[in-house]
């Protein structure tokens, strides 16, 4: 007689049946814990559908090791394990498909997402309409000969200029001096002497103290407004 399809014996022949390996009493009871079955009930029913020929089982020890009957299972001959083959590569390339287009779909609302709105488009263009708005303007009192710098502006900037140039006359016609006198008498070439010391002039690193005079001296001959 079949065990109830509720009963401990039921729940445990179909977990029997369903996984097809060796199995022990701990086992089964693991990993039917969901229907709160007690070991004792677990192994009372392994031990009744082994004496009942419902499963197999082999004793090592004082351990009993239980396996589902194989020959209630039909076997496949080579053709129906070629198709099963078969079936399962196909199935296999359908489960490649579906995650290259789920890849796909989820590729393009990110990047939906990422994208403007009608609202923020519309918001966008007019923040940079007034941009070249405002550049235009100031284009066209570039181009009109107007400065956008302040006159106090100018003249602070001019007078931080001249006053950092007098700095520098002043170091280098000190340090003219000091030059010359140590060279006046000293055997050495001054040229030598100066690679030597390892001492650049001006004119070694590329700037003039003159230009940057004629600079100031521009900037005090420009036309006012300009």
């Amino acid at each position: 007689m079949a065990p109830k399809s509720d009963s401990a014996e039921a729940i445990v022949l179909n977990f029997v049946n369903e996984q097809n390996k060796p199995v022990n009493t701990q086992n089964v009871a693991d990993a039917l814990q969901k229907f709160n079955l007690k070991k004792a009930a677990i192994q009372k029913a392994l031990d009744n559908l082994a004496d009942g020929g419902r499963i197999s089982f082999k004793e090592y020890g004082k351990q009993k090791i239980y396996l589902a009957r194989q020959d209630q299972f039909q076997i496949p001959n080579n053709e129906e394990l070629n198709q099963m083959k078969e079936q399962n590569a196909d199935m296999q390339k359908q489960l490649e498909d579906q995650k290259k287009a789920i890849s796909e779909v989820e590729a393009e609302i990110k990047s939906l997402q990422s994208n403007l709105t009608l609202e923020q488009i519309f918001e966008r263009e007019v923040n940079l309409r007034l941009e070249v708005q405002e550049m235009e303007e100031k284009l066209t009192k570039l181009r009109g000969g107007v400065t956008l710098v302040k006159p106090e502006e100018r003249k602070a900037v001019e007078g931080m200029l001249s006053e950092i140039i007098g700095h520098w006359r002043k170091r280098k016609r000190m340090f003219k001096d000091l030059w010359d006198t140590l060279t006046e008498n000293s055997p050495k070439d001054p040229k030598q002497f100066k690679e030597e010391l390892g001492i650049e002039y001006d004119e070694d690193v590329g700037v003039s103290l003159q230009s940057y005079n004629d600079l100031i001296q521009h900037g005090k001959k420009r036309p006012r407004g300009q």
